[in-house]
């Protein structure tokens, strides 16, 4: 894939600010785009977009087709006759720089449901609503029967305070095994339930290809992202055990993780099944190919997080305590790609994640199908990460940027550039103000701008580094839970506002954007 010279934002929905305690895909999202238009930035990128569990990770959603409900937009809803003003009035909540997911997701969950009762009972879009159902029936039957069974075993585990309520551990097995006449009859008893959890998924779509058409028309592209892995609670590894290397009941030999790396001393647990390459391989790959045709349904572009896992992934025997103890396992990734070319075509718009443990085997994979790969500012100046100390031949470096690659000042599972700058050691910020050739002000600005003049065919910031936030304002800590993917912006950005102004005039000058002439730097 050629990367248009551009750049762009990174920021998940969840992270918009508004009244009902969480961002969402409605009119906050369409005032973001306007004002990436205004900054000339011309890709807006966002974690993925599926139904969030425990942890409320969107990288262990519950299914790899489906959307988050909790992105729903209410304001859209009472626009369109599914709820009333008084409903929305019951829960809106005041703005505030974290989502409360104790507090919004009942709420938000039992107020997306009573549109849906609506929406249904009303009749209107039949015909578009069954046409959703069998364009997508594929996953969704199996997706609507395994949330509904999930929301009654969840709240019986949790009455009996059993903490592991997964589909694998806590359903009867019957259901858990997919008896033909025990789905039969759920389906039956369920009818009701299964409807209304598919007419929530299909006022998800139509709220989310509206605003996608929205800001195709501002020229700005959306980049998704791909867990490579499925979540063990997932109507993915229920539906079709045979593609997950589990056993019998359902229970996984061996996990997913990542070993010991800067992130983590004793690597990262993941505990996602792993796949049964070799049924992937008979069929030609088919539910991949299912997969990501999905992803390119809601997104112009799919970042793959972890590519290195097709290469080979780091297997965990199941029962440990940390990923120490794994192994890396070769996969298939070849003959994946191939099926993906097969089907897709050559240019496969997928961005590799090639950060971590990456081996010859990996890059030979990547640049093979073409795919960009990622460089993180921070990594270049980092000591530590880096394993050699500070060095002018660091990848991470700009100067050391090639055009088949996005540039980041860092991730989702990065500490801001400011709150890294705070932790720094003496010699990295000396090392920063050497590369730089002066003692900038605002050591973050120049960063950014850093990424913006380098060879990347795309330059992305995370919103909290666009606006200099520090630590206060992380996404994400990995190997932690608790207190990740809450941060939200308390007030929205405007179109033409000082650091719109700014981004423009940058991209402008360093040939990113065609807008901010007129701008000063």
């Amino acid at each position: 894939m050629r990367l248009r010279r551009s750049s762009g934002i990174l920021l998940h929905p969840t992270s918009l600010p508004g009244s009902f305690g969480i961002g969402d895909i409605g009119p906050q999202a369409a005032r973001f785009i306007e004002w990436l238009a205004s900054a000339g930035q011309h890709v807006w990128q966002v974690l993925p977009l599926g139904p969030t569990g425990y942890g409320d990770s969107p990288y262990a959603p519950f299914s790899s087709f489906a959307g988050n409900e909790l992105l729903i937009s209410p304001e859209l809803l009472q626009r369109d006759g599914w709820l009333s003003e008084a409903e929305l009035e019951s829960v809106r909540l005041p703005e505030t720089g974290m989502v409360d997911y104790g507090a919004v997701i009942p709420a938000k969950r039992a107020l997306v449901r009573t549109a849906a009762e609506r929406f249904v009972a009303s009749g209107t879009e039949k015909e578009r609503l069954e046409d959703f159902r069998q364009r997508n029936a594929g996953w969704l039957e199996d997706y609507a029967l395994f949330m509904d069974i999930k929301q009654e075993y969840d709240e019986r585990a949790r009455l009996r305070g059993v903490q592991d309520s997964s589909w694998n551990t806590w359903w009867p097995e019957p259901l858990a095994r997919r008896d033909p006449a025990a789905l039969a009859e759920r389906r039956r008893t369920s009818a009701r339930s299964i409807a209304l959890v598919e007419a929530e998924q299909y006022l998800f779509r139509v709220q989310w290809d509206a605003l996608r058409t929205f800001a195709a028309a501002h020229d700005v592209t959306v980049l998704g992202d791909l867990p490579i892995f499925v979540a063990m609670d997932s109507a993915d590894a229920w539906s079709s055990p045979e593609l997950f290397r589990l056993d019998a009941a359902g229970k996984p030999s061996a996990v997913a993780g990542v070993p010991p790396d800067y992130f983590s001393a004793d690597g990262q647990l993941w505990g996602n099944p792993l796949y049964a390459w070799e049924r992937h391989e008979a069929d030609g790959f088919a539910w991949w190919v299912a997969r990501i045709e999905a992803a390119l349904s809601l997104y112009d572009m799919v970042r793959i997080d972890h590519f290195r896992g097709l290469a080979a992934c780091w297997a965990v025997p199941a029962g440990e305590k940390t990923a120490r103890n794994g192994a890396w396992e070769p996969a298939p990734g070849a003959a994946l790609l191939s099926a993906l070319a097969r089907k897709l075509g050559t240019e496969l718009p997928i961005v590799a994640e090639d950060l971590g443990f990456i081996t010859e085997d990996v890059t030979a994979l990547r640049t093979r199908f073409g795919l960009p790969g990622m460089r993180i500012l921070q990594f270049g100046f980092d000591a530590e990460e880096s394993g050699r100390g500070l060095d002018p031949q660091n990848p991470f470096l700009p100067h050391n940027y090639v055009p088949d690659c996005v540039a980041y000042t860092g991730t989702h599972d990065n500490d801001t550039v400011a709150g890294w700058l705070q932790s720094a050691s003496s010699e990295e910020r000396a090392f920063v103000e050497a590369y730089l050739g002066y003692a900038p002000a605002d050591t973050v600005r120049a960063l950014l701008r850093e990424a913006m003049k380098s060879a990347a065919g795309l330059a992305v910031f995370p919103m909290q580094d666009a606006l200099g936030l520090g630590t206060d304002a992380r996404m994400n800590t990995p190997s932690t839970i608790g207190g990740n993917w809450s941060w939200r912006l308390t007030h929205a950005p405007v179109a033409g506002d000082d650091l719109s102004r700014t981004l423009a005039a940058m991209a402008w000058t360093y040939g990113r954007s065609a807008h901010g002439a007129d701008r000063r730097t």
